[in-house]
């Protein structure tokens, strides 16, 4: 997968000094699509141990997190190989080229995808010193949060799914995991607040959600954590993905996908309009710093 950085040794996740990151402006996102990162509260992930084995058990395991602080987490085989085919009859996929999106299932899968979007995320300042250091701790912390989404057990969403692009089996090659992810997303089925057409209209947050009759009527889909491998962009992946999702978002009942971009990306609007997403000019403020744009599709 040619991913760089060092996360293959053992990692401890423990409580340290905060390092202030300044923050730089930039004019060009490198990023296929917009990274909006889901966060969650950093006491889930600190003080705990995260144990990095190589073996060759291939027993297919996916492990909600306990809400326990003092559990013990998965344990990551990083030549663990890559799920055949076979394996993964009966996932919703999607085949193009030479690669194949789906969900994701595995620990490492997970932890692949976390790594992805430390990549992505440090990529405009890989000029700093120690930004090696930053991008094991972001994965770290995205692990355990995408773990606790997936498993509803953090954040405002229903349901949350994490999707990985791999390369396609070879008769002849077994990869292994690391070696297989080269892109990754999150879509989530969500609930509007009380009084909101759009995510985020209602600023002062409700804790009264709309009512659920008829059915699905005030759910809506959201994409979030869209990035692709530097090497592996430009190939279709990112949109092969995203109408992945969205194919998920319907089959879920959706009838809207949103999503939010940044404003200065314009590869990344563009790529979202290519795809059938417009923008919510009811959501557009011009004025605002670091302004996002949000985009919706009808299902």
């Amino acid at each position: 997968m040619e991913l760089k950085g060092n996360f293959l040794p053992q990692f401890d996740v423990r409580e340290s000094q905060t390092t202030f990151v300044p923050s730089v402006k930039h004019d060009y996102l490198p990023v296929v699509g917009v990274f909006t990162r889901e966060t969650c509260p950093a006491q889930y992930y600190r003080g705990k141990n995260l144990e990095v084995h190589c073996n060759n058990g291939q027993s297919i395991r996916n492990l909600p997190l306990s809400k326990n602080e003092s559990s013990k987490l998965p344990e990551l085989a990083f030549d663990r190989l890559q799920l055949t085919d076979k394996e993964c009859t009966g996932l919703q996929r999607r085949k193009f080229g030479r690669f194949v999106a789906r969900q994701a299932i595995l620990d490492e899968e997970y932890w692949t995808a976390a790594w992805l979007r430390a990549e992505a995320h440090w990529e405009p300042l890989s000029y700093m010193r120690h930004v090696e250091s930053h991008k094991r701790k972001y994965a770290e912390e995205e692990f355990y949060c995408l773990k606790r989404r997936c498993f509803a057990q953090e954040g405002n969403s229903l349901n949350c799914f994490c999707f990985v692009a791999i390369k396609k089996e070879d008769k002849n090659v077994r990869r292994t995991v690391l070696n297989s992810i080269v892109g990754t997303l999150d879509l989530s089925i969500r609930q509007f607040m009380q009084g909101e057409t759009f995510p985020g209209e209602i600023k002062k947050v409700s804790a009264v959600l709309a009512s659920q009759e008829p059915f699905n009527t005030h759910k809506y889909a959201y994409i979030a954590n869209v990035c692709v491998a530097r090497f592996a962009r430009r190939q279709g992946i990112a949109s092969n993905m995203l109408y992945l999702a969205t194919d998920a978002a319907t089959m879920a009942g959706m009838t809207q996908l949103f999503v939010h971009v940044n404003a200065d990306n314009n590869p990344a609007q563009d790529l979202y309009k290519k795809t059938g997403f417009k923008v919510v000019e009811a959501a557009s403020f011009p004025l605002r710093k670091d302004q996002r744009i949000l985009m919706a599709m009808e299902l």
